[in-house]
């Protein structure tokens, strides 16, 4: 068994910190502050995106700490502090802290059965895609936008119990259940057999020190990150005191072959191909393409969005599809094409992860200093609140930029040629028939890195 440290019996009063209720909504208070000035200065602030906090803080700043640091470091993290879910939650449990007695306040309907998966969170993600240099230029949009975030949580947390917006819907949290699996960090219970002997499942139904898990997760069997938000109820709840976080190596969930799925295998896949896709059109020389992305006429936004749509759908899992059919006839495999398939996509994710960092990392070192002048003048009204309003903006070691690029991807290669290999061993344990059977994958991963960095460096 893969060595784990236990953060909480190494660090007793992060122990304490954690299980207290007033933990989460202190620092949801904090980014609910936040999200709400950014989205009150996208609805009346200054049209210009670079003077804007909405699209400077939100677009860069976020963004940056999210998919370069948060997720890579921590998982689900954001999750557990994110404000979109918090005001609906709280309507929920007609509190802020206290565990309030009673049923949760909705109408209790319950999920579509059809719908619990990641479809619609890949249906929300490539629509917002589509509008994506839209919404990164257009603060109005981005405050409307945030704003409908929070208004559908709501709604769906009067109709329905739990956290249903964060687990089936919202497409910010796809894309981090799916990186998730990277990170060095997991909440996990310290012995499986102890939750199988408790029958009351207080972590699942709650008690007076805290809610049944909002996720409608059972901790006792969660071998994987992608659907626990960190919300730490269990924590709270259990009165074995068997829940934990655990330090462990990075991407062990990529290898917990009983757990893969089709529709997070299309996420790996529309990940890697919408990361390819942005950077070709906001960082590539065609000036052209980035004019149809923004909607320059709604012809040319038409034609972007069709070939952005089939890209994500069509190309690049039919190329894939390829890979691993060649795969299969290599080998001789007898698992299905659709097993193998699904399997040799979570190689995609270390890489797809690489190329979001690298795609960011050129945003923040290039933009990231709009940040210090919109602290003194968040709506662009000619305030100077702090004294920095009139810093000019300089990009941040700009020489620098393509290495930590070129650093990113190598890795996210490495470990996806890495996993490629170890899910072939999983279906053929002789170890050249194993290369043999990933080669067609390794291929792939190598010919869309080179694909990357002949973007970054050209």
């Amino acid at each position: 068994m893969t060595t784990r440290i236990d953060l909480l019996a190494a660090a007793p009063r992060l122990k304490v910190a954690l299980k207290s209720r007033l933990f989460q909504p202190a620092l949801q208070i904090v980014t609910l502050f936040g999200f709400t000035l950014a989205i009150l200065t996208g609805i009346f602030g200054t049209p210009t995106g670079s003077r804007n906090f909405g699209i400077v803080f939100v677009w860069i700043v976020w963004w940056a700490l999210l998919i370069i640091i948060i997720v890579p470091l921590l998982g689900r993290a954001w999750c557990m502090v994110c404000p979109i879910p918090a005001p609906g939650e709280w309507l929920q449990r007609r509190g802020i802290v206290r565990r309030t007695p009673g049923q949760l306040r909705s109408r209790h309907h319950r999920w579509p059965r059809r719908l619990k998966n990641m479809w619609l969170q890949i249906l929300g993600f490539l629509t917002l895609a589509s509008f994506s240099a839209i919404i990164l230029t257009r603060p109005q949009i981005t405050g409307w936008l945030l704003l409908g975030f929070v208004l559908a949580a709501v709604g769906l947390s009067l109709a329905y119990d739990n956290r249903v917006f964060c687990r089936y819907v919202c497409p910010v949290g796809g894309f981090i259940g799916l990186y998730s699996m990277m990170a060095p960090i997991e909440l996990r219970t310290r012995d499986c057999k102890t939750c199988t002997d408790h029958r009351k499942k207080d972590c699942v139904t709650g008690n007076a020190q805290g809610y049944g898990c909002p996720w409608m997760v059972f901790p006792g069997k969660l071998q994987r990150n992608t659907y626990c938000g960190l919300c730490l109820e269990c924590l709270k709840t259990c009165p074995k005191d068997n829940i934990t976080l655990n330090l462990r190596p990075v991407g062990s969930d990529l290898f917990v072959m009983g757990e893969h799925r089709l529709d997070e295998a299309f996420k790996a896949l529309i990940m890697l191909a919408c990361a390819l896709l942005y950077s070709v059109v906001l960082l590539g020389p065609w000036g052209w393409l980035k004019q149809w992305a923004n909607m320059d006429t709604f012809a040319h936004w038409g034609l972007y969005v069709i070939a952005f749509w089939s890209v994500n759908l069509l190309l690049l899992p039919g190329i894939f599809g390829g890979a691993v059919s060649l795969s299969r006839r290599l080998a001789r495999l007898q698992i299905s094409f659709r097993q193998l398939f699904v399997d040799y996509a979570y190689a995609l994710v270390p890489l797809g992860l690489a190329a979001w960092i690298a795609f960011s990392l050129s945003f923040v070192f290039v933009n990231g200093s709009y940040a210090v002048s919109i602290i003194s003048d968040p709506f662009g009204w000619g305030w100077n609140l702090f004294g920095t309003a009139n810093q000019p903006w300089t990009p941040i070691l700009p020489g620098v930029v393509s290495f930590l690029q070129v650093g990113a991807l190598m890795f996210g290669l490495l470990y996806a040629l890495n996993t490629a290999y170890r899910i072939a061993r999983h279906h053929v344990q002789d170890h050249q028939l194993a290369l043999r059977a990933a080669l067609p994958t390794m291929c792939f991963l190598v010919g869309i890195t080179l694909s990357f960095l002949w973007l970054y460096l050209a």
